[in-house]
């Protein structure tokens, strides 16, 4: 059984539980999550009641393949989030030693060690792991500078990678030995919906689909995540509102005296340095405002990006 400090963002019944309101009357910034996700909307009877069928889910594949400019030798397999990719990935290959540069997102390194995987943080290892742009601290990977060229096994997690497509590292998926992860819930907002995408040659998405099974993403998610991947225009207005929204919250928070960490995040969410980060996520809080720190430093607090209603009250918050 892992023993690893599974920490995320979320957790939000507790600070209500401590700090009194309801969920409601909250704002979560914990997570990076976008704001203003994309519209939704009626879905026919049949996507709730039918088994998802063969041609729903191939338009969801080309979608995806269109809107990620995946290369003709990968592959795409849609699953019930990344999280179900990351659990699953693991388990395809013999255990061995993986490396995986902190800090980074957590969820990678459980997995590994619940198949048997040696996790290191540095050295010669068989397989690797980069989030990219990384989470929290938003350092971005380039083929030439991923940790190990001797990695038979590269896991890219591109998660919050929709943000900047310029940086993405698709053309690596045709190669063997790569696999590209992609997650719906967070550019487009819809976390609750559970949809990611794996991207790699085809014999290594034949064996992680006979991991994930039939039927595994529901008829509403194929029915928003196809509409959503063709919607182009909508995706390039989010990144240039994201863009303007995370240069917003820099000047904010560093009126209140923080300083960027790291690269400083993504357009997703914000990562900063402070005197004492439990101190102000405590101090945010009593405004009944959530925030995430780390339990590897002292000194930083993660930010997501507030919904348009929301500015006013974080602004008086950070000067009360």
């Amino acid at each position: 059984m892992s023993t690893d400090k599974r920490d995320h963002g979320g957790g939000l019944d507790a600070a209500v539980k401590r700090w009194g309101g309801s969920r409601i009357g909250w704002i979560d910034l914990s997570t990076g999550i976008n704001p203003h996700p994309y519209p939704i909307g009626r879905y026919d009877q049949e996507a709730w009641t039918a088994l998802p069928d063969s041609a729903a889910q191939q338009a969801l594949q080309d979608a995806a393949r269109s809107f990620w400019n995946v290369p003709d030798g990968a592959d795409v397999l849609a699953a019930p989030g990344a999280s179900a990719l990351i659990a699953a990935l693991p388990g395809l290959w013999p255990a061995d030693r993986v490396m995986i540069p902190p800090p980074t997102y957590n969820e990678h390194a459980a997995a590994f060690r619940a198949h048997g995987w040696d996790v290191q943080t540095s050295g010669d290892a068989t397989a690797q792991v980069v989030v990219h742009p990384n989470n929290p601290d938003g350092v971005r990977w380039r083929p030439d500078t991923l940790p190990s060229r001797d990695a038979t096994l590269t896991v890219i997690d591109e998660s919050f990678c929709d943000v900047c497509p310029e940086a993405s590292m698709i053309a690596l998926a045709e190669k063997p030995g790569y696999v590209i992860l992609k997650s719906f819930g967070k550019f487009w907002g819809c976390a609750g919906l559970r949809l990611g995408f794996a991207i790699a040659t085809p014999e290594t998405i034949a064996r992680l689909r006979d991991r994930i099974g039939p039927w595994a993403v529901s008829g509403p998610a194929l029915h928003t995540g196809t509409a959503a991947l063709r919607d182009t225009a909508w995706a390039q207005a989010t990144r240039l509102r994201l863009k303007q929204d995370a240069t917003r919250l820099d000047a904010l928070m560093t009126g209140a005296g923080a300083t960027p960490a790291g690269k400083g995040g993504t357009d997703l969410f914000r990562l900063y340095r402070v005197e004492d980060a439990t101190a102000l996520q405590h101090r945010l809080a009593e405004h009944h405002i959530w925030t995430r720190t780390f339990p590897y430093s002292a000194e930083w607090i993660r930010l997501g990006l507030p919904a348009a209603i929301h500015w006013p009250r974080l602004g008086a918050a950070l000067r009360a």
